[in-house]
């Protein structure tokens, strides 16, 4: 159950957002998350959803309602939960976002993972000039900077893997011999990733856990997104799961994958490991160390 301040700010937002008043009749806490806490908010207006956080970096919210609504824009076949407010702390009041309330659905099939590996295809055909997005993103909660780049190699290497060395220089350690490693992997990568890839739309943070099934369908929540090489998408995915063998073959039917794209996943599964040990330790910075070793 949030506190006062907390119960109160949201049924403000809402008010504000729909033009009448908002009554919350009932919180109903929702697990999972492992950054903030998440409640299931009923009222006289209907069933929201609402994350808050006391401890996020004040823009977290704000950053992740612009990737549901450039998704929301960009999706019409999987649920992009539509976002009805998003504020950073004020006052007593921390950052948090409410969305509508997307109702779980307890079982479904091949034409769902169909449907998913379809959505998720049309998602990476929204494409844009140049690498980059419109406002910073979090994956977790690890700031994503996004300055627009004319080369996908030069956004990797000075927007993702350079800022997240440093940060975890700054918050975990590395030794000399894995300084050493990463200068040399960062040296390879224009040669490694310059293919000619159109930006696409990603997701960003695709792994099991932030696709739903819902009563609409598959919904994809808490994105980190920005306009990438599709490939970058299959980091997470291929080291945490979140397509099936079937939204595979859907997504690959609608739009297959270049020649080579699995000699080049590892390199943005570096960037996920990197990410997992700056935020949980651990045995993350070894698995990294031993995805970075082949291309050094």
């Amino acid at each position: 159950m949030p506190d006062g301040a907390v119960q109160k700010g949201i049924a403000a937002a809402l008010s504000a957002s729909l033009g009448r008043s908002v009554r919350v009749d009932r919180w109903q806490g929702i697990g999972g998350g492992c950054i903030s806490n998440a409640s299931r908010v009923d009222t006289n207006a209907g069933v929201f959803f609402a994350k808050w956080n006391e401890e996020a970096p004040p823009d977290l919210f704000e950053a992740e309602a612009r990737g549901l609504r450039q998704m929301a824009r960009a999706a019409a076949r999987v649920a992009i939960p539509k976002v009805l407010a998003a504020s950073g702390p004020r006052g007593k009041v921390p950052a948090f976002i409410v969305m509508e309330y997307l109702e779980p659905e307890s079982a479904h099939g091949d034409h769902e993972e169909e449907t998913l590996g379809r959505g998720l295809a049309e998602l990476h055909r929204t494409s844009s000039e140049r690498f980059g997005f419109p406002g910073d993103t979090y994956c977790g909660s690890t700031r994503q900077a996004n300055g627009w780049c004319d080369s996908w190699p030069q956004f990797y290497t000075e927007r993702r893997i350079v800022p997240l060395l440093n940060a975890v220089r700054r918050e975990r350690s590395l030794s000399a011999n894995d300084e050493a490693l990463y200068e040399r992997v960062i040296a390879r990568l224009p040669d490694l990733l310059e293919r000619g890839s159109p930006p696409s739309l990603i997701h960003g943070d695709l792994w099991s856990g932030n696709v739903l099934w819902t009563t609409r369908g598959p919904a994809l929540v808490d994105p980190a997104c920005a306009y990438a090489d599709r490939e970058m998408e299959f980091g997470i995915t291929t080291l945490f799961g979140g397509l099936s063998p079937r939204a595979w073959s859907a997504y690959l039917e609608t739009w297959p994958l270049d020649a080579g794209w699995r000699e080049r996943n590892p390199l943005y599964q570096l960037y996920h490991l990197l990410n997992h040990y700056l935020i949980f330790g651990g045995g993350y910075g070894a698995q990294a160390r031993d995805v970075a070793k082949p291309f050094a």
